[in-house]
Formats: structure tokens, C-alpha cells, sequence
């Protein structure tokens, strides 16, 4: 069988490879790195499009490559994906090349290292949704650091040192109770490899379960990441390369997320149903406290980093709800973030390179000389305020709506955090977009480029087309959520459940079968 998986994860690596070979003095070798770093990740993209196109309904593993490694510790290069990997996956190979067209305007300093970092940072990223085994997911999770604290702290605003530092020991922390906890889920049930599929499988002793899920959680809660481990996030947003926050929020995150469905609750699904009282409890906090602080920001990335503690509140609201809607919810809102905060993240980084200012006072009017931008503005606001119809409504309906069945007033709670979304956003936009021009230099601004085309037009097909038709990947997604709530929740629960929510899927625009 072709290694498609391995030439999707290895494509940006081959190119990063070949950029080393040139130099970056001038704007002809500039040029050739761009175009090397485009070529390769578009490569990536279209290999994943290939796994989608064949990738069959089916909660196994699909497209599986298993080669002996480090053969007496039981450790193997295996990969493999799912219906729960995949859609990141293609959110990850789908974002990197539009980052990169972007950053052709963005970045004029050491080229080559830009574009080498970017390229190994997808690779990583890659590797960690397509590992199945403890090492291999451990050695990709840990690639990521290097290169986004290279990002951060090159090519970020002025306290970019500050904010790569504490997006490097934050993550690393977490990084290393993981690794405790693999090593000692290795040793503590003696099976005698880093295959994760032999560890799913294997029953761990309900007592050994609370003290790795804690550990596996705690990695992953920095990463999401949760209330209280969140103060990191603002300050790399806010410091990171317009590109750098893209990747930041709209795949690196997920990271986070990905751990606890992938890992942390089918491993221990004992510990994962003890600690959900304390995980959707704090899922509100993020919700609601994210909202909050989104409201009071003047600098306009500081509110949309502020709105993604938020919204990443809802997926792992979702997560922690064990139903079989707000998991695929969960799953599918993963997506739907990513795409909504990378565009509004693209389009203040435009804003930024037009003004050299980030601050909402200092705009006003810019419907009047930028109407292209405003009206793709105005748009993914509205998506990421869940207006029906756009991509951000379905995946927080689906959510609501499964949580609604098993949390009853927390759901009820939860929906407060749509509201501060609209009285967040919505004053961004009134005060950005609409009203008089009152600075002068917001007179001469010009519309939406070439290259700006290029990158926006793509994410706003997405916008609307996971929004009105999300049938596909949730065709993908509904076989691996099922069976995982099969290992934490038992068949007959499972069963009742699924014959609930038939009807509710049928009736709304997120139906798996047949509907929109």
C-alpha cells in the first residue's frame, strides 16, 4: 500500500529541506524559498485530500503504516488516522498554505528561517494527529515547541521574548507530566510497547487511572487551553507573527482537545467520568470568563484571543458532556474555530499592516474605502457569533443540544456565553466597520489585494459550505465518537441514546443522514 500518510506528514519536511540550500539576501532567492515552501505544502494539502476521498465510514483506523523502530523497547514509526483526526488534519494542510501566502507581505526578515520553521511546525503538527504510538506522538508533540517558539519570538511585536518564553515553559511543563504518565502507564501494565491501540485496549487499574488521567488532562488543559491554565494564550496571540496566531489558534489549540478525546478519556475512561463534574465546571468558567475579558479589550487580537478561550470552552463542554451529539459537536466545532479565529485573525493582521495599529478606537468608517474587506468581516463575525446558516452555528447547536440531555442547567449557563459573544463582537464591528471616518489616515486605506483574495475567498467558501451542507464530515466523524462512547458508556446506553437523537439530527440542518 502507498505511505500516503507518511508523504502528507513528510512533504513539508522534504521542502524545509530544500530551502536550507538557498540563501535569503535578495528578493530573487526570497522568491524561490516562498515558492518552495508553497509547493511543498500544497503537496501535503492535496495528499490529504486524497486520504479524505478514500477514507471509508468506519470508526477503525484507516491507512495504517506500522515499521519496527527501537524493536526491544517495543517502540514503531506506527501511524494511522480516524474520523476523529482526520477533519484536523485537513484543517491543518488546508490553513498552512494560505498562512504562508499571507506571510509574503508580512515577513522581511530572515526568510529562510521563517519559512523552514513554518514548514516543520506543520509536520509536527501532522505527526501528532496521525501517531499510534506513545513515542512517536511524544517526539511529534515536542517538534511543535521549537518552531512556534522560533515564530514567537523572531518575528513577534515587542515583548515577543516574554511571550515565546511562557509559551515554552507552559507547554513544556505539561509536556513533562505526560511524559511520567506514559512512562508509567508503559511500565505499570507491562504490555511491552508504545502501540496506543494495545493500551486502549488494555484495562488499567481504576486507582492507577485517577493519577494518569490527572497527568495526561493537565498537559492537555495548558494546551486547549483551560481555565486556570490559560494566561499564556493572550500574550503569545498578541505578540506572535499574524500567520504564527493563525496556526496558534487555529491548529496548535486543537492539540489540546485532540489529546483528551485521542487519549487522556479512552484510556481512562473510569477517571474521564469521576472527573467530568470538574471539567464541565470549568469549561463554563472558560466560557463565561472568556467572554468577559473579550469585552473590555481595545486591542482588537486581544479580543478575538479572548474569544477562543471561550469557544474552546463549548469543545470541551462537549467533550466532557459524554453524548453523542456534543461529542460529534465537539469534534466538528474544532474545525469551525479553527477556520472563524484564523480568518478574524488574518483580517485584523490586515487591518495591522495597513495601520500599524491593532486598537479599535483608532478605526472607524472602513466600509467606506475597504467594502471587499468589510463585507468578509462582517461575515466570519457573524459565524463566530453561531448565526445559523454559517459554520459556527452548527458545531455549538450540536453541542447545546447533546449537552442539554445530560446537563441540564450547565447547558443552561453555557448558552450565556453565546450572548457575550454577540456583545463582543458586534461592537468590533460597529465600531471598525461602520459609523464616520474620523482619522485621516483611514482615508487612504486600501481594499483587499490580490494575494488577500487568495487567502480569504477559500475561508469564506468554508464558512458557508460547513454551514449549510456539514453532512460530509460529519459522516466521518459520527463512527469514531460512537465508538468511543461504546468504551465509556456501554452498548445499551450507547443504543438509547443514538435512537433519541435520530429524530432531533433529522429535523435539524446537521443530520448525518440525508439532511443539510
Amino acid at each position: 500500500m502507498f505511505p500516503v500518510i507518511s508523504w502528507m506528514v513528510f512533504s513539508p519536511l522534504i521542502g524545509a529541506f530544500f530551502i536550507l540550500f538557498f540563501g535569503d539576501k535578495n528578493e530573487k532567492q526570497c522568491k524561490k524559498i516562498f515558492l518552495i515552501a508553497i509547493i511543498s505544502s500544497l503537496v501535503s494539502f492535496l495528499f490529504s485530500l486524497v486520504i479524505f476521498v478514500n477514507f471509508q465510514s468506519s470508526p477503525e483506523m484507516q491507512f495504517v503504516e506500522n515499521f519496527k523502530w527501537i524493536d526491544s523497547m517495543g517502540v514503531s514509526y506506527r501511524v494511522g488516522l480516524d474520523g476523529i483526526s482526520l477533519p484536523l488534519i485537513l484543517l491543518t494542510t488546508f490553513l498552512t498554505p494560505i498562512v504562508l501566502l499571507f506571510s509574503w507581505d508580512d515577513i522581511k526578515k530572515r526568510i529562510r528561517l521563517y519559512y523552514f520553521s513554518m514548514l516543520l511546525l506543520e509536520t509536527a503538527m501532522l505527526g501528532v494527529f496521525v501517531s499510534l504510538d506513545f513515542f512517536l506522538f511524544y517526539v511529534f508533540w515536542e517538534a511543535m515547541l521549537i518552531p512556534m517558539y522560533f515564530i514567537i519570538g523572531i518575528w513577534g511585536g515587542k515583548k515577543r521574548i516574554y511571550s515565546a518564553m511562557k509559551f515554552f515553559l507552559y507547554t513544556m511543563a505539561g509536556s513533562v507530566l505526560m511524559l511520567i504518565a506514559i512512562l508509567w502507564l508503559y511500565f505499570a501494565t507491562g504490555v511491552g510497547t508504545f502501540n496506543i491501540l494495545v493500551f486502549l485496549n488494555s484495562p488499567v487499574d481504576p486507582l492507577l487511572q485517577t493519577w494518569l488521567f490527572v497527568a495526561f488532562a493537565i498537559a492537555f488543559a495548558i494546551k486547549v487551553p483551560m481555565f486556570p491554565f490559560h494566561t499564556w494564550l493572550p500574550d503569545a496571540h498578541v505578540e506572535a507573527p499574524t500567520a504564527g496566531s493563525v496556526i496558534l489558534a487555529g491548529v496548535l489549540l486543537k492539540m489540546g482537545t485532540y489529546g483528551f478525546i485521542r487519549l487522556a478519556i479512552p484510556l481512562f475512561p473510569e477517571a474521564a467520568i469521576v472527573f467530568s463534574p470538574l471539567f464541565v465546571f470549568l469549561s463554563l468558567v472558560g466560557i463565561i470568563y472568556g467572554g468577559l475579558m473579550a469585552m473590555i479589550q481595545r486591542d482588537a487580537k486581544k479580543l478575538v484571543a479572548y474569544s477562543s478561550i471561550s469557544h474552546l470552552g463549548f469543545v470541551m463542554f462537549g467533550l466532557f458532556s459524554f453524548n453523542l451529539l456534543a461529542l460529534g459537536g465537539s469534534v466538528l466545532q474544532m474545525v469551525n474555530h479553527g477556520i472563524c479565529s484564523g480568518l478574524l485573525f488574518l483580517m485584523v493582521g490586515m487591518l495591522y499592516r495597513r495601520r500599524h495599529t491593532r486598537l479599535i478606537d483608532d478605526f472607524g468608517g472602513i466600509a467606506k474605502v475597504m467594502p471587499a474587506f468589510s463585507v468578509f468581516f462582517v461575515i466570519t463575525v457573524f459565524s463566530s457569533i453561531g448565526l445559523p446558516g454559517l459554520n459556527g452555528f452548527v458545531g455549538e447547536f450540536a453541542i447545546l443540544s447533546g449537552s442539554f440531555q445530560s446537563h441540564f442547567i450547565p447547558t443552561i449557563i453555557a448558552t450565556i456565553g453565546v450572548v457575550l459573544s454577540a456583545v463582543y463582537m458586534l461592537p468590533m464591528v460597529q465600531k471598525v466597520i461602520f459609523g464616520k471616518i474620523r482619522i485621516e489616515a483611514n482615508k487612504i486605506l486600501t481594499d483587499l489585494n490580490l494575494r488577500e483574495w487568495f487567502v480569504l475567498v477559500p475561508m469564506i467558501f468554508l464558512v458557508f459550505l460547513l454551514g449549510i451542507y456539514p453532512k460530509p464530515i460529519l459522516k466521518i466523524i459520527e463512527p469514531s465518537t460512537k465508538s468511543l462512547l461504546l468504551k465509556i458508556k456501554g452498548r445499551k446506553l450507547v443504543a438509547k441514546e443514538t435512537k433519541n437523537i435520530k429524530p432531533r439530527l433529522v429535523s435539524s440542518s446537521i443530520t448525518t443522514r440525508g439532511g443539510q
